[in-house]
């Protein structure tokens, strides 16, 4: 039951976010949309082989990473950025809500981040390749932004980062979430 609970808080803390920032969907669509129109079938094929066997040998990129343009990281990264934000704010709604609410969520979140870690080489790879551990990242790393915001500035002014498509932060300021405080709060 309390496992059940825990994962509905992210996906109502989604709702809520898109519901209070109706903006927020038709940013991901033009994004979508913007990554969509930049799609070039026969030149996300050619090396790909030599880029793969690349990639694996080297610890590489994500197959997602292999077939993009210049033009479409930079729309993947801005993705990236706003989905980092997204999942981390829910991640941290979801540990915010406390014992009382959910007295195993110390226990849930440790099994959850120690799942998130992958099993064995082969399982890594897999991974990466995927791009699931990007996504993973996105969590982890948009927790993080977001509890390094809400410490340096406080509730009420990490929330500007829902107020305009300018204040979200880039791929870039979920790393360095000071760098995002500068920019959008001065």
């Amino acid at each position: 039951a309390d496992f059940r609970l825990w994962v509905c808080l992210p996906e109502e803390t989604h709702r809520v976010q898109f519901t209070a920032v109706p903006r927020m969907r038709e940013h991901l669509f033009a994004q979508t949309q913007s990554l969509i129109d930049t799609v070039e079938p026969t030149r996300m094929m050619e090396d790909l082989v030599g880029r793969l066997s690349e990639s694996i040998r080297g610890g590489g990129v994500s197959l997602t990473e292999l077939m993009s343009t210049p033009e479409q990281k930079e729309i993947l990264d801005s993705v990236t950025g706003v989905m980092s934000l997204l999942e981390g704010h829910a991640d941290v709604v979801m540990d915010g809500v406390g014992p009382s609410v959910i007295p195993s969520v110390a226990d849930i979140r440790a099994k959850f981040n120690e799942r998130r870690q992958g099993v064995g080489t082969l399982d890594r790879i897999l991974r990466r390749l995927l791009g699931l551990d990007a996504k993973m990242a996105q969590y982890r790393n948009g927790a993080a932004f977001v509890r390094g915001v809400v410490d340096k500035v406080g509730m009420d002014e990490f929330n500007a980062v829902f107020a305009a498509p300018e204040h979200l932060p880039s791929k870039v300021e979920i790393e360095n979430p000071s760098a995002w405080v500068t920019r959008v709060l001065g």
